[in-house]
């Protein structure tokens, strides 16, 4: 039962977050935009309190069950396994604990975290691992796979399906870690199971000092075991040892499968007695019928804790901003980075940011996307040669689970100052072209840019634009809209802190 519990609750977790990257609709994130905010590591920087005790509590009473039924990474490298398992059964064994590696890791993510190394955050965090494999690698195959079908409707005169981009236009550095991180996950839990979980990933090792203490632990009858070891050969996080009858709780994910594997009924998942963690267990007087209603009971209180922290947030509907033209064009040399709305400060946003690409997904302007420059890589930066950031959208805000860029309403947005628009007189059509433009002016939503004489002494010179910087707000509609190739003739540059105008 706990093992049928754990894959129910486990495959919801895993098909909601993955559709939530691979939706560019923004219409599931009504339903399912509050899985990325129990994550743990995107609680703690969010300061979410009510999740972080919540998954405190949980660890404290079950286990560590988060790293099996809500983190995402931990749930996808059990579908590796299980393919591993396919090919040959009982292919576990036990292993002792790897410290000088997995503590050692957890204090260079502490440091990194303090120090603002977002880099070495981001390539450690098991959340982000899992957004950046699926924006990059799995949103583009997701969306050719939605052409085809816009393809076969248009064929019958049907609208069920549109055409989207599905190239992306970012693929480079970033892909190519989302690539090697996939190969790495699959290699070590094909062979190994959780190696990765419990060596190398800082949220499951902070969660392990925790679960040594937890309410509800698996444990050894000795006089039923008999010693066949498919517990210890069916342990993906190589935690059991048969021969002592000895579980590291530290490791243990409460998966089930050890319990589900025992042909004795030597193991159970009960409250912690009141005897060394690694002995064995007293024997039990035998009443099958009580442990077996026991079990039911521990089973409910798993699936009502587990269901009760899923259910702490619930997300109001969003407003799809809409598409903009794509228009290929070669990207400026920012001095400073654009941050988007609601992130208040390159500073604030750089110091939350775990860099899971959420936000990249949801964006329906093809305005953000992943950092390639090695002092950012993998945050997310904001750029306009695809499209221009609507006045009118602020799904990145409503998405963003670590507290980097916080919720924000249409109305504030359209007042805050991201950045301020800069023109290029070499780039600028009238005067390379000598022809009438204007095209910045005319869709500048703030109406921050004016045509006016090249020359202010020959009202019959051309007209080029001069920008109001009180009133920019950085949207980049000018960049992106300005005709001149294959640089614009007006460019936004980022803001350090964020302005209201």
């Amino acid at each position: 039962m706990l093992r049928k519990i754990r894959i129910v609750l486990g495959a919801v977790m895993f098909i909601g977050i993955t559709l939530l990257f691979l939706d560019f609709t923004g219409t599931l994130h009504h339903w399912v935009g509050w899985m990325p905010k129990i994550q743990l590591l995107e609680a703690v920087l969010a300061v979410n309190v009510i999740v972080v005790a919540a998954l405190v509590l949980l660890t404290l009473a079950l286990g560590r069950i988060y790293c099996s039924v809500i983190c995402p990474l931990g749930i996808l490298q059990d579908v590796f396994g299980w393919l591993g398992k396919k090919v040959r059964k009982n292919r576990y064994s036990y292993s002792k604990e790897v410290r000088w590696l997995r503590y050692p890791v957890l204090v260079l993510f502490v440091a990194a975290l303090l120090a603002g190394v977002g880099t070495v955050v981001q390539l450690l965090a098991p959340y982000s691992a899992f957004g950046r494999i699926a924006t990059t690698l799995l949103q583009p195959v997701w969306k050719a796979c939605n052409n085809l079908l816009a393809a076969v409707a248009e064929h019958v005169d049907s609208y069920a399906f549109y055409h989207v981009d599905a190239i992306v236009p970012y693929i480079g550095l970033v892909t190519a870690i989302a690539a090697v991180t996939l190969v790495i996950l699959f290699v070590l839990a094909w062979r190994n199971g959780r190696t990765y979980c419990n060596t190398i990933c800082p949220v499951g090792t902070v969660l392990s000092l925790l679960s040594r203490w937890s309410w509800l632990k698996i444990h050894f009858d000795a006089d039923k075991c008999k010693s066949c070891s498919l517990c210890s050969k069916n342990c993906k996080a190589s935690c059991i040892d048969f021969k002592t009858h000895s579980v590291d709780y530290s490791r243990c994910v409460v998966c089930g499968d050890c319990i589900d594997s025992c042909k004795h009924g030597a193991l159970s998942y009960q409250a912690h007695q009141a005897h060394e963690p690694n002995k064995p267990n007293k024997p039990n007087k035998p009443n099958k019928p009580h442990d077996a209603e026991g079990l039911s009971r521990r089973s409910f209180l798993l699936s009502a804790a587990l269901a009760t922290t899923a259910a702490l947030a619930q997300e109001a509907k969003k407003t799809d901003g809409g598409l903009a033209e794509i228009e290929d064009k070669v990207a400026p040399e920012r001095q400073t980075p654009i941050v988007p709305p609601g992130a208040r400060s390159k500073q604030n946003f750089e110091q939350h940011c775990t860099g899971c690409q959420l936000c990249v997904s949801k964006c329906p302007n093809q305005v953000l996307r992943p950092s390639s420059d090695w002092s950012h890589l993998m945050l997310p930066t904001m750029s306009y040669e695809l499209g221009y950031c609507r006045p009118e959208c602020h799904r990145c805000s409503e998405v963003c689970p670590a507290g980097a860029i916080v919720p924000i309403s249409a109305e504030d947005k359209a007042s805050t100052q991201i950045g301020h628009a800069v023109w290029i007189k070499k780039n600028c059509i009238p005067l390379t072209d000598g022809v009438e433009c204007g095209n910045c002016e005319r869709h500048c939503p703030t109406g921050a840019i004016e045509m006016v004489p090249s020359d202010p002494d020959d009202e019959e010179s051309p007209y080029v634009p001069a920008v109001n910087e009180s009133r920019c707000i950085g949207c980049g509609a000018c960049e992106n809209l300005c005709p001149a190739r294959p640089f614009s003739a007006i460019y936004v540059e980022g803001h350090e802190v964020h302005k209201e105008i």
